[in-house]
């Protein structure tokens, strides 16, 4: 599994019919009412990248096999969710499982559809539910300093070290901002995420648009743009709808042909996936052989014992080496025995940081 993102935003924006497209299921159910999805639906879909196909065609494989992405799609959230209205406490309980947000917005006007603050505003239908993440962590925090400090006066050193995070937190989100703006060291991350704080997840902006807007984005989109760049976090235009039609044309030339048609080289599903994928800093390596290719994903940084234990947790118990290619020298040099015959077959230890596009065979004894 790569990661998993929530599905997020008010009622009728489109969360639903995105998921359902990006899923190619009919799972959740899209309909013009309120809380239409009442628990989360959960879909994996498999993450497009090209290197797959090309590796497994020089190996040979008998099957390649994508890694995979999943969403979640969460029920719509009001204001005053913090407090329990609509479905508030599930909505929150929700989004504090999985590793990402991925928020949708309302960018297109439809009678048709109504609007739960009865006016199309995606940056303020934003802010409703990012102060409602921000409430909701401000309770959970304030609950924590007195047994904090309780713990402190018995010379406990952790919960000073902790104490110091949820009052630094608490200065963040008093002053209106979210807590993925807080200032953490890296000997702090593990003890920050400890706190589990919602709005401390990292965002994606998923702007959803009229059909004739798929290509360009539109005015909505834009401000949603603007709103993105200053806080830092990604954002993507797709067409729920379009993405839906996408879904269900099943010939690769006759999807090219509609893309093409649309003004589109991708599908939404591709920019999500690559917006997701560089908010959360992943990487994909590879494994091949006359069996399989496959890809799996890993957090940039992971340590050659950690990417073996992807695949089995053996693999990094008993880890020895990693014998590695990159994927240029794999693709130039014909496939793993042309790269060893020149020198491109590296012996990686343990301290060795996995870097995109490795094609790995791991040695180990357990």
């Amino acid at each position: 599994m790569g990661f998993n993102c929530g599905i997020v935003g008010l009622p009728n924006v489109g969360k639903s019919t995105l998921f359902n497209a990006l899923t190619a299921t009919a799972s959740a159910e899209a309909a013009n009412f309120p809380f239409c999805t009442i628990e989360p639906n959960v879909g994996r879909v498999a993450v497009p990248d090209s290197r797959l196909n090309k590796i497994s065609e020089i190996s040979k494989s008998a099957k390649l096999i994508a890694t995979q992405l999943e969403f979640v799609d969460i029920a719509g959230l009001v204001r005053g969710a913090a407090k329990g209205e609509g479905l508030g406490n599930q909505f929150l309980g929700n989004i504090r499982e999985v590793d990402a947000i991925v928020h949708v917005l309302r960018c297109f006007s439809d009678d048709n559809v109504t609007h739960v603050e009865g006016t199309i505003d995606p940056v303020n239908d934003a802010e409703t539910v990012e102060t409602e993440l921000m409430l909701a962590d401000l309770e959970s925090l304030e609950k924590r300093v007195q047994p904090l400090e309780k713990k402190i006066r018995g010379n406990d050193k952790n919960a000073m070290a902790q104490l110091d995070l949820v009052e630094r937190s608490l200065v963040t989100l008093r002053d209106g901002k979210p807590a993925r703006l807080v200032e953490i060291a890296d000997d702090e991350q593990k003890n920050f995420r400890m706190l589990q704080l919602l709005s401390a997840k990292p965002v994606l902006y998923v702007c959803n648009v009229d059909e004739a807007s798929a290509a360009s984005g539109n005015d909505f989109s834009a401000r949603v743009e603007t709103m993105a760049t200053e806080q830092g976090a990604e954002c993507v235009v797709i067409s729920a709808q379009i993405e839906q039609d996408i879904a269900q044309i099943t010939d690769a030339g006759e999807r090219a042909e509609f893309l093409d048609a649309l003004g589109l080289e991708e599908t939404g599903l591709t920019r999500v996936i690559a917006a997701g994928y560089h908010l959360l800093d992943l990487i994909t390596f590879f494994t091949s052989g006359p069996k399989e290719t496959r890809a799996w994903t890993v957090s940039r940084g992971a340590l050659a014992p950690q990417a073996a234990g992807v695949i089995h947790s053996d693999f990094e118990r008993g880890f020895i080496r990693a014998e590695t290619i990159s994927f240029d020298d794999f693709i130039q040099y014909g496939g793993e025995q042309g790269a060893k015959d020149v020198g491109k077959m590296r012996q990686e230890g343990k301290t060795y940081q996995t870097r995109d596009g490795d094609i790995m065979l791991f040695r180990f004894n357990v």
